[in-house]
């Protein structure tokens, strides 16, 4: 299928001039329903913590991939590959499952897409894969944002009906960058401000400065919602909504952070125009074939 031509209605405005209030969210979170016991907080924190999604021997695999992908001279070379701004180390490779067979097999496997499909209530496509890597010493954090956000201003996304599957690859600690979110936060819309520059993902996938929130609204949302931190062993995962607040400060230990990340969206939801942003970003960024995974 081809990006739709004409723009739905906008629930969601942001990147407006002035600040703006917060949204109260109009559309579920849940929209099927639930039969993973892991899933059970799903609804009310807008995240779920599985524990074992991938076996030992797996997790052993898979980081061997992200060795042999992060190490690949001619992949420097390509623009789904992105590097830290401070150094010259990989922060993230995009649409990883058409560099690598083994995540392409994952994805559609059942335990994985068929997270999505239970709170998605739909059929599901890959919106966008990539493993991040956060190296020891050097790891820039990102911002406090919502990944909605962007994808509704930049992508056009119409609502938040998409999941994310973070599976870590190395252990996440509470001081090696790991991920921090707003349990409760995916029910309330953030507008940001300021117009979307031209190309704005080859800096924003770097070092984030439009379609963040003001500080303000960190402070409110956080005196309402609190913030928890995502810890685990090799092969847990976090599955969290597409509009929670979440974000992560620098990695200045030794202990590197790694992890695939998958975003399914429903077939219901397909994109259109962006919202705020002259033209969408590239297809590795934001996938615009809404073929269901099977």
């Amino acid at each position: 299928m081809s990006l739709t031509d004409n723009r739905t209605l906008d629930r969601y405005p942001t990147r407006t001039l002035a600040p703006a209030p917060h949204r109260r969210r109009v559309d579920p979170t849940v929209w099927g329903t639930i039969e993973s016991d892991g899933l059970d907080t799903f609804d009310t924190d807008g995240f779920a913590i599985m524990d074992h999604l991938l076996h030992r021997a797996e997790v052993t695999d898979f980081a061997t991939e992200v060795t042999r992908l992060t190490g690949d001279p001619e992949l420097m070379l390509d623009e789904r590959l992105v590097i830290e701004k401070g150094s010259r180390r990989v922060r993230s490779i995009f649409a990883v499952h058409e560099f690598s067979s083994m995540v392409a097999d994952l994805v559609r496997e059942s335990r994985i897409a068929g997270l999505a499909r239970q709170i998605l209530g739909s059929e599901v496509y890959l919106h966008q894969s990539r493993i991040n890597y956060m190296p020891g010493l050097w790891g820039a954090g990102f911002s406090w944002h919502s990944d909605f956000e962007t994808w509704h201003a930049e992508d056009g996304m119409p609502a938040p009906r998409a999941v994310s599957v973070s599976i870590a690859l190395t252990e996440n600690f509470p001081f090696n960058g790991s991920l921090m979110l707003m349990p409760g936060s995916h029910r309330t819309f953030v507008p940001c401000q300021g117009e979307t520059p031209a190309n704005h993902y080859r800096e924003s996938l770097r070092s984030q400065e439009v379609g963040v929130p003001r500080g303000a609204d960190i402070v409110e949302l956080a005196a309402q919602c609190g913030i928890t931190q995502f810890t685990g062993k090799p092969g847990s995962a976090l599955v969290f909504d597409s509009n929670i607040m979440h974000g992560s400060s620098n990695n200045i230990t030794p202990f590197p952070r790694s992890n695939i990340f998958l975003v399914f969206n429903s077939v219901e939801n397909a994109l259109v125009e962006p919202f705020a942003a002259d033209e969408p970003r590239p297809d590795y960024i934001a996938n615009r074939d809404f073929t269901p995974l099977v």
